[in-house]
C-alpha cells in the first residue's frame, strides 16, 4: 500500500479509490479540477462522487490542500452532491 505521508502516496491512495471502481483513469490534476467544478455535479461524475463519499475525510482534506484546491469550492461541490445523493458527505457538513 502507498505511504500516504508522501505526496505521491496520497495521490495514489486517492486515485486508486476513485478510478478503479469506475474504470476511470484520471490524474491527480484532472481529479483536482473536477473536485472544484460544480459542473461535476450536473455531469453525475462518479469519480468526484467517489472522492467525496469513499475517500476518508482526512485524506480528502490533505488532497485538497496538496493540490491547491480552494476548500470552499470543494465544500460547495460536496454539498451539491450530498443534496443529490440524499445523505450527508463529510466535507458537505
Amino acid at each position: 500500500m502507498a505511504d500516504v505521508a508522501t505526496p505521491a502516496g496520497l495521490a495514489t491512495k486517492v486515485l486508486s479509490t476513485v478510478n478503479a471502481p469506475y474504470g476511470a483513469n484520471l490524474t491527480a490534476y484532472e481529479l483536482a479540477a473536477k473536485i472544484a467544478d460544480p459542473a461535476s455535479v450536473n455531469a453525475n461524475d462518479a469519480s468526484v462522487f467517489a472522492f467525496f463519499s469513499e475517500v476518508r475525510e482526512e485524506l480528502q482534506r490533505q488532497f485538497i490542500a496538496q493540490m491547491g484546491i480552494d476548500p470552499s469550492r470543494a465544500r460547495t461541490v460536496a454539498a451539491q452532491f450530498a443534496v443529490k445523493a440524499g445523505y450527508s458527505l463529510p466535507l458537505a457538513d
